[in-house]
C-alpha cells in the first residue's frame, strides 16, 4: 500500500525575517545579515523539525537607490547564497540546501560547477533555484545600461538549463574506478563531453566535478509569468510561487501540472510549494496584535520603495500615498508579481499606503494571521484541494517566527498525518519524493523498444 501524500515544507530564510521591518523587531537580531551563527542556528532548528529544505533568495545589486529608504532597510546586504549554504552543509545532515542563482548574469559552466560541488559535499542535498533576474540595478552591475527584454532572458534561460544539465551528465555514476593496480582513476568510456553549440552558448566541457548521490541538484524555479510557467513545466522539479487565494493557487497548480504532462513528464515530479507568511498567536486577537506591532515598525519611505520594487516600476514617490494606485506601464521586471499586486489593489480598492502595508510582510505571497489551529487548517485546505504540494514558510522575523511555527503548527500537522516524523532518506530528492535522474548513457530501454 502506498504511503499517504504529505505536505513538504521549506524554510525560506530572509536574514532577519520576511517582514520589511523585521530587523527592528525585538525577537530578531538587527545584525543578522553578517552573522553566520544566526544561520547555523536556523539550519539546525529547521532540520530538527524535519523540514525538507532551506531556501535562500538572492539579488545581484542594491535594489533601492533612494537613500531615504535604503538606509532604513536591512534587505540590501547579506551573504552570497552558495557560500552560506556550503557552511550550512557542514553542520546539517538531511535538510536540503536550495540557493538562488541567475541565468542572466552567470555562465552555465559556473552554475553547473558550483551547484555540483555543493551537491557532492552535502551528500546529495543541493537545489538550484533558477531565476532570470528582474532588476535594472542588477543589469548595471554586469556591463548593461538596461536589463534585456523579458522574453529574451527566458530564451537564454531555456538554453542555459539544458547546458547545465548536460554538464551534470559529464560523468556516469560509477565512472571513477580508482584502480591502483592498473593506474586507471576513471573509466574513459564513462566520460561524456558535452560540446554544446547554441544560440546563446558555446560550451565544450567536460565538467570537472563528479555526480553526487542524488544524480544532480534538484532544479527549482520561481517565475510565474507565461514564459516562467513554460520553463517550469519543461524543467523545474519544485516551484516557488505566490498566490493569495485558493482559487488562484488551484488554477496555477493545475496549469503547471498540465504543462509538465505536455512536456512528457510525470506531474507528480513537479512539486508546487507556494510561500506562506504565518503570524501565530494563542488567540486570533493576539495574532493580530503581533502583526500590527510589526506593521507599526514600517517607515513610510521603506513601504513605498518596497511597493515600487515589487511592482517593478521604479519610483512611486511622486504620487499621493493616500490616493489610488495609478495606471502603470507594462514592466520589463517581475510581470507575474506586478499583476498579482495590481489585481489586489483593484479588487480591494486600496490606496498606495494600504497596498504597501498589505505586502510589507509577504511581498504578494499568502499571508495568514491567526492561531496555530487556524493556520494548520488553512494549509491543509490548500494542500488537500490541489493548491499546493507543500509550502515555503516565510517567518515574519527570525529566529522567533520560525520557532513559533515549528513549536505550534508542525505538531498539529503531524497529528493529522500531514507531515513526516522522520526523513525518508538522506538526499533532497528522496525527501521530496523525486526520482533519481538516471544518466542518459545508462538509462534502461523499455522492453517493447528493446524487442524491435
Amino acid at each position: 500500500m502506498s504511503k499517504a501524500r504529505q505536505i513538504k515544507l521549506g524554510a525560506f530564510l530572509m536574514t532577519d525575517g520576511h517582514h520589511v521591518a523585521a530587523w527592528r523587531h525585538a525577537r530578531a537580531p538587527a545584525n543578522a545579515n553578517v552573522r553566520v551563527d544566526h544561520f547555523l542556528r536556523l539550519a539546525r532548528i529547521a532540520e530538527a523539525a524535519k523540514f525538507d529544505a532551506i531556501f535562500l533568495s538572492d539579488s545581484l545589486g542594491v535594489r533601492d537607490t533612494n537613500l531615504d529608504s535604503v538606509r532604513r532597510t536591512s534587505r540590501n546586504v547579506g551573504f552570497e547564497p552558495l557560500t552560506l549554504l556550503s557552511a550550512l552543509s557542514v553542520v546539517t545532515h538531511h535538510i536540503g540546501l536550495i540557493g538562488t542563482a541567475s541565468t542572466s548574469f552567470n555562465e552555465p559552466f559556473h552554475i553547473a560547477r558550483k551547484f555540483a560541488s555543493l551537491d557532492l559535499m552535502s551528500g546529495g542535498r543541493a537545489g538550484w533555484n533558477l531565476v532570470t533576474s528582474s532588476g535594472e540595478e542588477e543589469a548595471r552591475n554586469f556591463n548593461l545600461d538596461h536589463h534585456v527584454p523579458h522574453a529574451d532572458r527566458y530564451d537564454r534561460a531555456r538554453e542555459f538549463v539544458d547546458v547545465v544539465k548536460g554538464l551534470w551528465n559529464t560523468w556516469e555514476d560509477d565512472a571513477f574506478i580508482r584502480d591502483r593496480v592498473t593506474g586507471d582513476f576513471f573509466d574513459a568510456g564513462k566520460l561524456h563531453v558535452l560540446d554544446h553549440r547554441g544560440r546563446h552558448f558555446k560550451v565544450k566541457g567536460p565538467l570537472n566535478v563528479a555526480r553526487s548521490p542524488q544524480g544532480h541538484p534538484v532544479i527549482v524555479q520561481a517565475g510565474a509569468s507565461e514564459d516562467g510557467r513554460d520553463l517550469a513545466g519543461a524543467s523545474a522539479e519544485a516551484i516557488f510561487c505566490a498566490h493569495r487565494t485558493l482559487a488562484e493557487a488551484r488554477a496555477f497548480y493545475a496549469d503547471i501540472k498540465a504543462r509538465a504532462a505536455n512536456a512528457g513528464r510525470d506531474p507528480d515530479h513537479v512539486k508546487v510549494m507556494p510561500g506562506v507568511f504565518p503570524v501565530i498567536g494563542r488567540t486570533a486577537s493576539e495574532a493580530q496584535e503581533k502583526f500590527e506591532e510589526l506593521q507599526s515598525l514600517i517607515h513610510p519611505a521603506v513601504g513605498l520603495q518596497l511597493l515600487s520594487t515589487v511592482m517593478g516600476v521604479g519610483d512611486l514617490s511622486g504620487y499621493d500615498v493616500d490616493g489610488p494606485l495609478p495606471d502603470l506601464p507594462e514592466t520589463n521586471g517581475p510581470k507575474s508579481r506586478q499583476q498579482l499586486v495590481l489585481d489586489a489593489a483593484r479588487r480591494d480598492n486600496l490606496t498606495i499606503r494600504q497596498l504597501y502595508l498589505s505586502i510589507a510582510g509577504a511581498r504578494g505571497h499568502w499571508q495568514v494571521v491567526g492561531t496555530a489551529e487556524h493556520i494548520a487548517d488553512q494549509l491543509e485546505e490548500r494542500f488537500r484541494k490541489d493548491g499546493a504540494d507543500g509550502f515555503n514558510i516565510m517567518a515574519p522575523h527570525l529566529p522567533g517566527g520560525l520557532e513559533d511555527f515549528i513549536e505550534q503548527v508542525v505538531p498539529i500537522l503531524r497529528k493529522r498525518g500531514l507531515f513526516r516524523t522522520e526523513y525518508e532518506g538522506t538526499t533532497l530528492r528522496e525527501n521530496l519524493g523525486l526520482p533519481f535522474p538516471e544518466h542518459p548513457a545508462t538509462r534502461r530501454i523499455p522492453a517493447a523498444e528493446a524487442a524491435e
